[in-house]
């Protein structure tokens, strides 16, 4: 039955089209307005979805530094392919949000843009690396608190409290450990390479490696 509706559909369209100089647009279907959310909100989501972009190609660019033959730290490349996929999953759960509240139904060029070119394409050392990271997760932060500030603020129209609800639940708790984690790694790696010097990475990056140490998320 499933297989003749379809066909129904398909030969109407066409018959259509031809009379139509082979154009076949379908009509929109009507029903009552449910989208809910600010312009400005819309428009800070759309911008996180391109930063959490960014931060995976940054996170894939360090993952492919460390994974090069003359540099050969393969517990930094593996924690940074972990962040990288992440991050990706970040931006789409930012995407499904959208679309859930009705704010993607015409065209996503606004949305996924061209990444901004990362910066630096080498670290001459997992520490610098380390601090980059960090860097880079404290701006994802800061984005996301300014998303929350603005949308729980009645200047921009009505208190959006399931988006802010949202993005406190989902992102903001794991962003914190993330830093935290990421912190202290810097500290312990710093006091290694101080007192071992370049074996101090060599058994920093083991550990990584054999998941003795935490990754970020």
């Amino acid at each position: 039955m499933k297989t003749v509706v379809i066909s129904a559909v398909f030969f109407c369209c066409l018959a259509l089209a031809t009379a139509t100089q082979y154009s076949c647009k379908a009509q929109a279907v009507q029903y009552p307005p449910f989208k809910s959310m600010e312009n400005e909100c819309i428009a800070l989501m759309k911008n996180q979805v391109q930063k959490e972009l960014n931060a995976a190609l940054t996170y894939l660019a360090m993952a492919a530094h460390f994974s090069e033959d003359q540099v050969n730290r393969p517990g930094f490349a593996k924690m940074f392919f972990e962040s990288a996929n992440e991050e990706r999953e970040h931006a789409i759960k930012f995407i499904e949000y959208l679309l859930m509240r009705g704010e993607l139904e015409n065209d996503i060029k606004d949305v996924i843009r061209d990444p901004y070119p990362v910066r630096g394409l080498s670290w001459v050392s997992g520490l610098a690396a380390l601090k980059d990271a960090l860097a880079l997760e404290v701006n994802v932060t800061k984005s996301i608190n300014e998303i929350i500030k603005k949308c729980e603020n009645p200047d921009v129209g009505e208190n959006d409290y399931h988006l802010v609800d949202y993005l406190t639940g989902e992102f903001l708790e794991e962003q914190y450990k993330g830093q935290r984690e990421l912190a202290g790694q810097i500290s312990t790696l710093g006091k290694m390479t101080k007192s071992l010097g370049d074996l101090g990475e060599y058994m920093f990056d083991k550990k990584l490696l054999d998941g003795e140490l935490p990754v970020l998320g």
